[in-house]
């Protein structure tokens, strides 16, 4: 089953360990999906140590990926200048994609909505795990999108692929189904919200980029468990 799950920085969130565990089965389920791919179509898959082209995409996490990654990351990039480098890149990759993500919502306001979608897939946004040899120093824990990028796959009907593999266009290939793994990230989520019994009817619908599940203080406040404080 792999290594034991637990969560120090939040004693709150061990009842989650079942979910997590889940979650990490998931995880090996897209990474047998990539390699399958890869094995049948090596000459099309580019992927390879050092290229970080999809380290640069823009995309949010649901409520069970962020929880998962920021446990992650407090329990392995512990306090150092290493947690303070990542930290600081986080912000200013939050930053840059807040400011990205005003400019497309005032864009999406008189444009087609394909465009805008076409538009945000060539936002590059460097992620703040990123070393400086260009490796995510969260390999093993990273996200479902992360490990699925670079093999063909399908949203709301339309295939993407990375521009740097050699898949010809018009051919057909095995093509990974994101929206059926979207969907059951969002029942993990909701599991999540139900389980920790937050006063938020909507906490499971929060989605945050990379750069935010590193930086949130994921405790008892933000999760709206406990009693609501009274107003100072």
């Amino acid at each position: 089953m792999g290594r034991r799950l637990s969560f120090p920085a939040a004693p709150m969130l061990s009842s989650l360990i079942p979910i997590f565990t889940r979650y990490t089965l998931l995880c090996a389920e897209a990474d047998k999906l990539f390699d399958q791919i890869r094995s049948l179509y090596p000459d099309c898959v580019a992927c390879s140590l050092g290229c970080s082209d999809c380290c640069h995409a823009m995309f949010d996490l649901s409520l069970v990926e962020a929880l998962y990654l920021n446990q992650q990351f407090r329990q392995i990039i512990t306090f150092g200048p290493r947690r303070s480098a990542i930290m600081d890149a986080a912000g200013e990759a939050d930053r840059l994609a807040t400011r990205v993500k005003r400019e497309l919502h005032k864009t999406s306001k008189n444009a087609d909505i394909r465009q805008v979608m076409a538009d945000a897939a060539r936002i590059r946004i460097r992620c703040p795990l990123l070393d400086d040899e260009n490796r995510c120093q969260l390999y093993k824990h990273r996200p479902i999108t992360c490990r699925l990028y670079g093999v063909p796959a399908a949203i709301a009907g339309e295939a993407h692929v990375c521009g740097k593999n050699t898949f010809n266009k018009g051919q057909s290939y095995p093509t990974v189904a994101l929206e059926k793994i979207q969907d059951r990230l969002a029942a993990m989520s909701r599991e999540i919200a139900q389980t920790l019994g937050t006063r938020f009817k909507d906490l499971h619908l929060v989605y945050v980029p990379v750069s935010m599940a590193l930086l949130t203080q994921y405790d008892a406040n933000y999760l709206g468990l406990g009693p609501v404080k009274p107003e100072p």
